[in-house]
């Protein structure tokens, strides 16, 4: 395996990676050439708020090809086109062959939750510590434990889901996480509902990979009033879902949200303020855990 590496200005990264497909590379990924430098800038925004930019002031471009003799096609085509006269080739080398399962498997390791409580990949053994565990490999959908919100989250419910807990709402379950763990705790009824399909399917999935029973669904299959409701969003849809959220909430019962930096704090305790009183009750980098 090749890579051809170029250098490209803003406007020109998406004609030149366009380029690079239809010359038959393999893939195509584009980083920021200025990073690490006092020329770096950001290209995302923060939650709730438009990105700053829609790319880097100037982009390194990493095209891949099966061989030598394609990347250097592909360099001499791109060459002499009227776009690539603010590009530059800056190499094209030979790529070591990987086992790539195996390098991405090992930037994965078991998360802690609590002394006891661990996230641990498939191929990974649980460490001997672990008393309470949940297998969930990264995929396609939000919440591996990485994640402060969801690390906040899962302290939560290993702190106060007891045994018997009679209804759990996860909404906007994403991998299921927070839903398996209220099971793994001893919550007997539990609805993780999504607005993504492929969300509800990673949640059946991860359920019956760790031995749990929950039901997973679309939105509309959250009905009636629950013990403890969660969501781990972003503060806008969470700030629109107040009225819902409480409507499902149980007398007496819990609220938990996650996915709010500290300087919405006050934001959602307005918005929820007609409902419910929130206040925080954990933090980690910046992002914070609400609770009722």
């Amino acid at each position: 395996m090749f890579e051809l590496r170029l250098l490209a200005p803003e406007h020109r990264v998406e004609i030149l990676s366009d380029a690079l497909d239809a010359l038959d590379a393999l893939s195509v990924s584009v980083e920021d050439a200025d990073a690490d430098s006092d020329s770096e800038r950001p290209l995302f925004g923060e939650p709730g708020l438009p990105a700053p930019s829609e790319g880097w002031q100037r982009s390194r471009i990493s095209a891949l090809f099966s061989t030598e003799a394609l990347a250097r096609e592909a360099a001499s085509v791109l060459a002499p086109q009227e776009f690539f006269s603010d590009c530059e080739l800056i190499g094209l080398d030979e790529v070591p062959e990987q086992d790539w399962v195996r390098l991405t498997q090992s930037q994965f390791e078991p998360v802690a939750i609590t002394p006891t409580f661990w996230i641990v990949p498939t191929w990974h053994e649980p460490p001997a510590q672990a008393r309470q565990t949940i297998r969930l490999d990264p995929g396609l959908a939000f919440g591996t434990g990485t994640h402060p919100t969801t690390r906040m989250c899962l302290r939560w419910i290993a702190s106060y889901v007891k045994a018997g807990m009679p209804r759990v709402l996860d909404y906007g379950c994403g991998s299921g996480i927070l839903a398996i763990a209220a099971a793994k705790f001893g919550a007997l009824h539990i609805d993780a509902v999504d607005i993504d399909e492929a969300a509800v399917t990673a949640t059946l999935l991860n359920a019956e990979a760790n031995g749990v029973s929950l039901n997973a669904g679309l939105s509309p299959l959250a009905q009636g009033r629950y013990d403890l409701v969660l969501a781990n969003i972003l503060a806008s849809p969470l700030k629109v879902l107040a009225p819902l959220l409480c409507s499902h909430l149980a007398p007496g019962g819990s609220l938990v949200l996650a996915g709010i930096l500290e300087r919405q704090a006050d934001e959602l305790k307005d918005a929820y303020a007609p409902f419910a009183e929130l206040r925080v009750s954990d933090s980690e980098d910046g992002w914070i855990l609400m609770e009722h």
